[in-house]
């Protein structure tokens, strides 16, 4: 009798954590078709194999297939990408649009990046019928931008595990909500994942998120649940405390 292939222990670990957070936030129903968000990165096909050992796993059936927004950069080939999804056995799409063409990848803007890329997966999505998007968003993502909106937008909020758009027609989710950052980390190794493609910005590196991040591993040195705290605290508001809005 062949022997089904190991899954390997980081896989397993994730994937519990991405199956209680799928269901504390409802993310994925019966029927559901799920475009996932890859840009390359390592998160983004982890989550791939996340989703893959989900469904095979869950009650509940549901369809998923890696989506790829291509702006066609002059310094940007997608081609790798390609050639892992192929060679893992996950449906595809590459949608190239023109939004930002002859633009250089490594100089464009991450706002308008990421704004751009959001604009061409729900024209996809209206258009394929897709009826979620799957990002590989994990929980120091999320706090993370709990703290840049706090720090440059003078707001308090952040990225939902779940988020319901134009009048429920289709939900934004974040299966790895729950998920830390060193546990992504060891699972790209364990899959020997490398990025592929683009990552969340080319410019990361020297952004706003990427001076948040090493702050908070410096407090993490000497208290190592302040992410989970920070997380945690937008489902514990204490509501008297809060300042009213004027003027």
């Amino acid at each position: 009798m062949e022997k089904k292939p190991k899954i390997p222990a980081e896989l397993l670990k994730v994937s519990r954590k991405a199956g209680k957070a799928i269901m504390d936030f409802h993310m994925i129903n019966e029927g559901d078709k799920i475009a996932v968000a890859v840009s390359g990165g390592k998160d983004s096909l982890s989550l791939m194999h996340v989703l893959r050992h989900r469904q095979k796993i869950s009650p509940i059936n549901f369809e998923f297939q890696a989506v790829h927004i291509d702006f066609e950069f002059s310094d940007f080939d997608p081609q790798r990408l390609v050639d892992y999804l192929e060679r893992e056995g996950f449906s595809y799409i590459i949608e190239k649009v023109d939004f930002l063409k002859g633009e250089k990848y490594e100089e464009i803007d991450c706002f308008w990046w990421s704004r751009n890329r959001r604009k061409a997966l729900f024209m996809l999505c209206e258009r394929m019928g897709f009826n979620k998007i799957a990002f590989g968003h994990h929980l120091d993502d999320i706090v993370e931008t709990i703290l840049l909106n706090q720090f440059y937008r003078g707001e308090i909020g952040a990225m939902k595990p779940k988020q319901d758009l134009f009048k429920g027609k289709i939900a934004l989710i974040r299966p790895l909500a729950y998920v830390r950052e060193t546990a992504m980390e060891e699972l790209a190794k364990q899959l020997d994942i490398t990025s592929v493609g683009q990552s969340k910005c080319a410019n990361d590196d020297t952004s706003h998120r990427m001076k948040i991040k090493h702050m908070l591993k410096e407090f993490e040195k000497d208290h190592n649940c302040i992410v989970k705290n920070i997380f945690r605290s937008l489902q514990n508001i204490r509501e008297d405390y809060l300042i009213e809005a004027v003027g």
